[in-house]
């Protein structure tokens, strides 16, 4: 048994044996999320050079849609927009789906423009999946999901919201800050 456990652990790919996992650091809970290297390469890449940039650090949630998504990553407190990378290649198209507890990368309505901002999902969003080649049906990149704390993400999702102009529509009332996002020590 044990030489067979061995082999195992040998024939499996590195990532599956150590899943890089995140922790989000919020003035409301933590949040760790597990991502998925194998299935999202560029999203995960990008995302984990914009934690190791301290990038996340005092970021809000700016956008809260109760039973949609928390979405986040890319404003201030004060609502100034962070500098951001260049753009990455969209990789909707992965297999992984808009299931509740995922985390995806937010974009506008060009497929490949998305940059540090990410959201969380609050339900099944099987409309935000890869439909096809289509800027309307393409979707949006999933590349992981929470594995802790997600009654910190549901809590987070039932929180009063206003409109304060067109561009922040449903922006929590009360600032929902990301005081620190870091990698989980293995």
């Amino acid at each position: 048994m044990r030489i067979l456990t061995c082999l195992l652990i040998f024939l499996l790919p590195l990532s599956a044996m150590a899943a890089e996992r995140v922790v989000l650091e919020t003035n409301r809970g933590e949040v760790v999320v597990e991502l998925d290297p194998d299935k999202a390469p560029e999203s995960v890449k990008n995302f984990l050079a914009y934690v190791d940039a301290g990038h996340y650090d005092g970021t809000i949630f700016h956008r809260v849609i109760d039973g949609f998504m928390i979405q986040g990553g890319g404003y201030t407190a004060d609502l100034q927009p962070k500098p951001t990378r260049a753009p990455i290649r969209n990789e909707a198209g992965n297999g992984l789906r808009n299931q509740r507890g995922t985390i995806a990368m937010a974009r506008t309505s060009v497929v490949d423009s998305a940059t540090s901002q990410f959201f969380i999902n609050l339900a099944d969003n099987t409309f935000l999946d890869h439909r096809g080649k289509e800027p309307a049906s393409y979707g949006y990149a999933v590349f992981g999901r929470v594995v802790s704390g997600l009654e910190v993400v549901d809590a987070l999702g039932k929180m009063r919201t206003v409109s304060k102009s067109a561009m922040f529509q449903n922006l929590p009332a009360e600032s929902i800050v990301i005081i620190k996002v870091r990698r989980q020590p293995k």
